[in-house]
């Protein structure tokens, strides 16, 4: 049976898909391989600690959210590869 990923390792692979251009919220979602309610509650997170910014716009009946990467979030994703190859970790 695989490890289950910690709170730590799913945020960052949220933050590496809004970095690589997936924006919505149902993309990031397919993206992590995470269900909608954990991916909610990461994103919310995610914009609560200042790493990505929701933008909405309003259009037809629905709000659409797109998320974008700030420079905190940028900033987090380099320190955690630095680190990464500072320990010569072999991801599988």
């Amino acid at each position: 049976m695989p490890n289950r990923r910690s709170r730590l390792d799913i945020m960052l692979n949220v933050l590496l898909a809004v970095k690589d251009g997936v924006e919505k919220p149902t993309r990031i979602m397919y993206a992590t391989n995470l269900s909608w309610k954990p991916t909610q509650n990461i994103l919310n997170d995610l914009v609560r600690q200042g790493l990505i910014r929701e933008l909405s716009s309003e259009k037809e009946k629905r709000t659409k959210s797109r998320y974008v990467l700030t420079e905190k979030g940028e900033e987090v994703i380099r320190y955690f590869e630095k680190a990464k190859d500072l320990l010569a970790i072999d991801i599988l």
